[in-house]
């Protein structure tokens, strides 16, 4: 089962819902999914047991998030971000090492709802960077109240040659439009046993062919996810909830740069595959973002 914003034909207002062996249901009196993750779990569980079914139709997928709900992530909580890190640092090799095994974790924004792109829809690569690189990634949907309401896929598109040049320079590598994607849905935390063996799987097609491909496991993850959340919850406050992805355990390997035209599929068994393609520069992103003004 599935908690997913949609659309329905070629109606522009977004619905959120359910969907469970294909069948999609409405959660009556949850206008969005901001909405949502205001609620304590106990009642989230309980708005998706009230679901009603709709009438079958064609539906659109939209990327899972909206409203205030920001996104955040975490940095350095795998030992192969940390090396990549480290390989990547001109100057600063060490600040990721240290990072690593201190008690405070490294947790940075991300983006805005509206930044976020959704299955089938398009990342990009910076105009002015050398290497940019996706970053598979579980996120968590947390509410209000700072409980793990679920689990979705998220690409941490990264330029690794900004980033490396100097750690300040991380929000120009990170924060920007193209830079994030999230989905193709939300699966519920009840429904996921053991968050800590989730297979990660990541594709990247060039032309037709696999360019790259990469496996890993939540196994290998570095801190809890309960751990993250303390953190990120302790000074802050987030009224329509918060979407946390929590570190890359597969990075390829420099000089390897996504180009224009790739394709990337981020896989997390149990949650969801995250397909989008990948265009260069603002410019073409503007395009294919559809709705957003440029200068």
């Amino acid at each position: 089962m599935d908690i997913i914003r949609y659309r329905t034909g070629d109606a522009a207002a977004a619905l959120v819902g359910v969907r469970d062996e294909g069948q999609v249901f409405s959660l009556p009196g949850v206008p969005s999914l901001a909405a949502l993750w205001a609620l304590p779990l106990a009642e989230i569980r309980q708005r998706v047991r009230d679901r009603q079914a709709v009438p079958a139709a064609d539906i659109t997928l939209l990327p899972p998030v909206d409203g205030r709900t920001e996104v955040w992530a975490a940095g350095v909580t795998y030992v192969i971000s940390r090396e990549a890190r480290v390989e990547e640092s001109e100057r600063s090799a060490d600040v990721y090492r240290q990072v690593y095994d201190a008690e405070r974790p490294e947790l940075f924004f991300k983006s805005a709802a509206w930044r976020v792109a959704g299955d089938g829809q398009t990342i990009a690569a910076r105009a002015d960077s050398v290497v940019d690189v996706p970053e598979p990634e579980v996120a968590l949907v947390i509410n209000r109240f700072g409980e793990i309401a679920g689990y979705t896929a998220c690409n941490d598109v990264s330029s690794r040659s900004i980033e490396g040049e100097n750690p300040l320079y991380l929000p120009q590598a990170k924060v920007y439009l193209g830079g994030c994607a999230l989905g193709p849905a939300i699966r519920p935390s009840w429904e996921i046993a053991d968050p800590y063996d989730l297979g990660i799987e990541l594709t990247i097609r060039r032309e037709g062919a696999v360019a790259w491909h990469g496996q890993a496991s939540t196994a290998s993850l570095r801190r809890k996810f309960d751990d993250l959340v303390g953190y990120l919850m302790r000074a802050d406050f987030y009224p329509d909830g918060v979407v946390l992805a929590t570190g890359t355990c597969l990075v390829p390997p420099a000089p390897f740069s996504l180009a224009d035209g790739d394709v990337v599929t981020v896989a997390v068994a149990g949650v969801g595959t995250l397909t989008t393609g990948v265009v260069r520069g603002l410019d073409r992103m503007l395009e294919a973002f559809g709705g957003v003004q440029g200068p």
